[in-house]
């Protein structure tokens, strides 16, 4: 969100936030001067607060109540102010470590069923984050290459066409790699190296799984060919991820008792639609917590933070999930995180998250 704020902006939305996910109540201007060194007046504050409501990132429940934050608050708050003091950090990388104390001293993964430990890793996350916490059980199985095809279809596009050993036919339209699409080269060219490339990760990857792009030899390819490596890579990988996660993946929950005691949940309704889509509806649940943003490092996984309307499931357009892949070596094969209310405290939950993501790549690896 392209939001650009005044320093002394970035201090009263990170203030009035802070203090909403402590109390769930509305904030106004006197109870800013009186708890936070802001240094400025309860009347400059109410006038930041004013101009904070019209750029969308506060908004007034009643007309005579203070102000809470509204989804894009959160996701300022989230990309940009989340590290704002050295005690905040600290307080950040204890959690982390005690998450980490916490699975080692009470998971003992080596003598443990493989339910047991998802079931006892669930258990902690809910008890440090205070949400719901998710965790799918680990895939081991993928799909399998049976033929890959890279096509022409018109100048400077190309189309990579997966088959799987079942049969099902998975494609990508994309442009030529950097190098390639601005060349003078004719489009028999192109197709006699296309056919090459396709050649080599024919050969590579036939009966392998298509995760195992990220270990394949790159370097093996003829150097007028390189090009065609990082730039297939990236894409492979992600018909990849299209291919990983079965329709039904068992998720492991834990923690709703105490997360639905929250006000944010007090109408029966909405309780029922999170507990339908907990209890009914987890393969919707699992595709969207198994879907992470790529990153530099295919061995290192990022936490994920979607805010109230980002959700795409309707059902939790009111709370917010953070979630993170594990990993076995570079594959991801399940997922961890923890829903709430959009009020939680976003530091925490993050490091309990991505400790937790940690520890189980670390497990399973």
């Amino acid at each position: 969100m392209e939001v650009q704020l005044t320093n002394r902006q970035q201090h009263i939305l990170w203030a009035t936030i802070r203090h909403y996910i402590a109390t769930a109540e509305p904030v106004g201007s006197k109870v800013l001067v009186e708890e936070y060194d802001l240094g400025v007046s309860s009347a400059t504050i109410r006038n930041v607060m004013g101009a904070l409501e019209k750029s969308g990132l506060l908004y007034q429940p009643h007309t005579s109540a203070g102000r809470i934050p509204s989804d894009s608050g959160y996701r300022i708050y989230v990309d940009q102010l989340i590290t704002p003091s050295l005690r905040d950090a600290t307080r950040t990388e204890t959690l982390a470590k005690e998450v980490e104390l916490s699975l080692q001293q009470r998971l003992h993964w080596e003598d443990w069923s493989l339910e047991a430990l998802i079931h006892g890793a669930a258990q902690i996350l809910a008890t440090l984050s205070g949400c719901i916490s998710l965790i799918t059980m680990p895939q081991t199985s993928t799909a399998l290459v049976r033929h890959l095809q890279l096509l022409q279809i018109e100048a400077g596009r190309i189309m990579l066409i997966v088959v799987t050993d079942g049969y099902e036919t998975h494609s990508k339209v994309m442009d030529l790699p950097p190098g390639k699409e601005d060349s003078q080269l004719d489009a028999e060219v192109i197709d006699r190296e296309l056919q090459i490339v396709s050649n080599f990760l024919n050969s590579h990857l036939r009966g392998r799984s298509l995760l195992e792009i990220a270990n394949l030899n790159w370097s093996e390819l003829a150097q007028e060919f390189q090009l065609y490596g990082e730039f297939l890579k990236s894409s492979v990988a992600e018909l990849s991820r299209r291919t990983q996660v079965p329709a039904a993946t068992q998720i492991m929950v834990r923690g709703v008792t105490e997360v639905l005691r929250q006000p944010e949940f007090s109408q029966l309704q909405q309780v029922k639609t999170i507990m339908q889509l907990l209890e009914e509806e987890q393969d919707k649940l699992c595709q969207l917590i198994f879907d992470e943003p790529e990153t530099e490092d295919a061995s290192k996984s990022r936490v994920t933070v979607r805010i109230g309307a980002e959700n795409p499931l309707e059902p939790i357009r009111t709370c917010s999930l953070i979630s993170s892949t594990y990993r076995r070596g570079s594959v991801p094969i399940g997922s961890v995180g923890v829903l709430g209310p959009t009020r939680l405290d976003y530091e925490s939950a993050i490091a309990v998250v991505a400790a937790a993501a940690d520890y189980l790549s670390e497990a399973f690896s």
